[in-house]
């Protein structure tokens, strides 16, 4: 199964954050899961680093390809198809990270691993679950 990791579970999973849950744990550490790390997830890490809400003992560039190696996470780059699906959300989801993040799962039509809910109820409606 294809999971999409958001942002802030990712940020969780490599800090090894006390309130993340076994079950995301176990979603991500399945080795028959393919798991993606969106390259918006990157950035906005970026950014985050940058104005100190966030810090990595290494660069960003370094850290994230550690990453992807250790824990066999995939990059989902952005394409038009995504950006064209950002147009018909909901104006609720106004974080523009979130936005493509939704955009992405909805088109590649996979789930989010989040600890956001709002990103969890508004993907379900979509899938029609």
């Amino acid at each position: 199964m294809q999971v999409l990791l958001d942002t802030h579970t990712l940020i969780w999973f490599f800090q090894g954050h006390q309130s993340f849950s076994d079950k995301m744990r176990l979603l991500i550490e399945d080795q028959n899961n393919e798991k993606l790390i969106s390259i918006v997830s990157v950035w906005e890490m970026s950014i985050k680093q940058s104005i100190g809400k966030l810090s990595f003992s290494l660069p960003i560039k370094t850290f994230i390809e550690q990453q992807l190696a250790l824990n066999d996470f995939n990059l989902l780059n952005i394409n038009l198809d995504h950006i064209d699906v950002i147009t018909s959300l909901p104006l609720q989801h106004r974080d523009p990270f979130d936005r493509i993040l939704i955009a992405q799962a909805m088109v590649e039509k996979i789930p989010i691993i989040s600890v956001i809910q709002h990103l969890m109820l508004i993907q379900l409606r979509d899938f029609g679950e």
